[in-house]
């Protein structure tokens, strides 16, 4: 979850979002040589006197200059589709949740079980038990086991919806009369907080989604619970 005055993403809990956050280290270094390089090329430009004012071509240096934006573009796109093609992929997932979008508050329907579904409501401001933050937890946690492979098939029954949940590197838009499809993988146990990101009416302020990440025997017994229930 977000602190307070942070400037920095928020700490991994997937592959995905561990490669995407190596992603953005590798652009970013990319992005500083860049400033530097044109930082001390303006003021070269400005105190340095005037040579070869009459040439009519540079091939060479025109060469160099196309080539070289090519080549660092290119070391920014290699890893860039990687992780792309990585995000799409979709191979034996363990469980497959449906998540569907309503105004204002989420269901989720564990597609692998007979009659596992329930809503996630945003918890008011004065049923807070301490600790717990304001306009971020829910009634019902989603719950998935840790290390192993979800499927999220996501939609909408009203208006459009996203849901996204920053620790994971996903967001998905949720749109009534589509299937949206993507993987999740808790790589440690834990809750991960995330927020509808779509405006999508009055109270899109007030519709959070609340992932809880649980070792396999643990969801086990939450699953039987939940049926029982």
């Amino acid at each position: 979850m977000a602190q307070p005055a942070q400037l920095s993403f928020q700490d991994a809990a997937s592959p995905v979002m561990e490669e995407l956050l190596h992603l953005h280290d590798h652009a970013m270094m990319i992005v500083l040589l860049i400033s530097l390089f044109v930082l001390y090329i303006i003021p070269l430009t400005m105190t340095t006197a005037l040579t070869a004012t009459q040439m009519a071509d540079a091939q060479l240096l025109e060469t160099i200059w196309t080539i070289l934006p090519a080549m660092t573009l290119t070391l920014v796109a290699l890893p860039s589709l990687r992780i792309l093609y990585m995000m799409d992929e979709v191979n034996n997932p363990y469980i497959t949740i449906k998540a569907i979008g309503h105004q204002w508050y989420w269901s989720y329907e564990y597609t692998d079980f007979k009659d596992l579904s329930f809503d996630s409501y945003m918890v008011q401001s004065d049923s807070l038990s301490p600790g717990s933050p304001r306009l971020l937890e829910v009634d019902h946690h989603m719950v998935i086991p840790t290390d192993s492979l979800t499927r999220m098939m996501i939609t909408s029954e009203d208006v459009l919806h996203s849901w996204a949940l920053p620790t994971f590197g996903v967001k998905v838009d949720a749109v009534p009369g589509r299937l949206n499809q993507t993987t999740v993988m808790a790589s440690h146990p834990g809750l991960f907080y995330g927020q509808c990101s779509e405006i999508c009416g009055a109270n899109h302020s007030f519709m959070p989604i609340v992932m809880e990440a649980v070792p396999l025997q643990n969801f086990g017994s939450w699953s039987t619970t939940m049926l029982d229930y």
